[in-house]
């Protein structure tokens, strides 16, 4: 996920963001505050691998997507939706790594994408970005080569499990196609009554919605100079424009590795005592 704010930058925060994110910042008789939605061993695990919870940084942006119709019976991708959705995505996102920044984070983990829409803007939605801004004790930066801080999807347990084994995270990449199915003719609809028969029009439409997804997901990868991407997963949404518009939003934390030696760590038993 790229965004042109500089580093520091606070455009798009609300006032009362900024107040808040100024009031956990250590100063004078301020010892300062941190929030997080760490569970108690993801937070254990955190402070256990060097880093320290910084606050809850969140980005959002109400969106207004446009309209586009293709030709009914056209296999099409809706340029104009899957722009939309990538570039509000790239909002939320972008305000919460300010956020994080604001807070001198390395970087931002468990983050969560979210979309709603609200009863009184039929064609609105608003795109969350949320996640728990940390920091390394060691003095080191994590920070990505442009100077944004990491973002991933990583639990608390599978950050320190990754970073253990030699790797650290990069950014969160995704692709997004908004993508037409067009409606089969009634010649073929005829043709197919009754017969078990593969349908060439649907098939090809959805394989090609999320190659699509897929490969611009890698290309941001690619990009911020990846070895890989960890924990991918195309997921399928309607957002109500009707049965027949498709998106395909692909997602996954894109990861570096740091020696060339990696020691996964060996599992280890646990009894649950509280039972």
């Amino acid at each position: 996920m790229h965004s042109t704010n500089k580093q520091g930058a606070m455009e798009g925060v609300p006032e009362l963001g900024r107040i808040r994110l100024s009031s956990m910042r250590p100063s004078g008789n301020n010892k300062g505050l941190f929030t997080s939605d760490l569970s108690v061993n993801e937070f254990l695990l955190v402070k256990e691998l060097g880093f320290d919870p910084l606050g809850l940084v969140v980005g959002s942006s109400i969106y207004h997507i446009g309209i586009q119709m293709p030709a009914m019976t056209v296999n099409k991708e809706l340029e104009v939706l899957s722009k939309a959705m990538y570039n509000a995505r790239s909002l939320a996102m972008a305000r919460m790594e300010e956020e994080a920044t604001a807070l001198g984070a390395d970087g931002v983990v468990g983050v969560r994408l979210e979309v709603g829409r609200q009863e009184w803007g039929e064609n609105l939605a608003e795109f969350i970005a949320i996640g728990t801004a940390i920091r390394a004790r060691n003095g080191k930066s994590y920070r990505i080569p442009d100077g944004r801080p990491f973002t991933s999807e990583f639990s608390g347990q599978e950050f320190w499990t990754l970073m253990k084994a030699g790797y650290r995270p990069l950014s969160l990449v995704l692709g997004s196609c908004v993508y037409h199915v067009g409606y089969q003719g009634l010649r073929q609809m005829f043709k197919t009554i009754g017969q078990n028969n593969e349908m060439p029009t649907y098939t090809q439409a959805l394989y090609t919605a999320r190659e699509l997804a897929q490969t611009r997901m890698q290309q941001e990868a690619q990009q911020v100079g990846a070895d890989g991407v960890v924990g991918a997963r195309i997921v399928e949404f309607s957002h109500g424009w009707g049965s027949h518009v498709i998106e395909y939003f692909a997602l996954g934390t894109s990861v570096v590795a740091v020696n060339a030696e990696h020691a996964i760590p060996s599992p280890a038993l646990t009894i649950n005592l509280s039972q």
